[in-house]
């Protein structure tokens, strides 16, 4: 496991520590401890990905085009 927190990661560091988790998971080739720190670690590490990718999604939505359909500019994300 790296020491990174999850929480500074790029979605690119995430979703490639989590597939090196899963690996070394499916492969059972570590104690039973190391595999529940393992899956710990990947469970954060799949929120993060899960919520970058959240992020990314609002602004896409937030892109307004024109009238024929090019971009133009975006909209504002905060609801207030």
């Amino acid at each position: 496991m790296k020491d990174t927190p999850v929480d500074k990661m790029s979605f690119e560091q995430a979703m490639g520590e989590l597939e090196s988790v899963v690996g070394q998971l499916e492969r059972g080739d570590v104690e039973l401890e190391e595999s529940i720190k393992l899956y710990e670690r990947g469970a954060k590490l799949k929120a993060r990905c899960e919520a970058k990718l959240k992020e990314a999604e609002e602004k896409v939505q937030a892109i307004t085009l024109s009238a024929d359909g090019r971009p133009e500019g975006t909209r504002s994300l905060d609801p207030s």
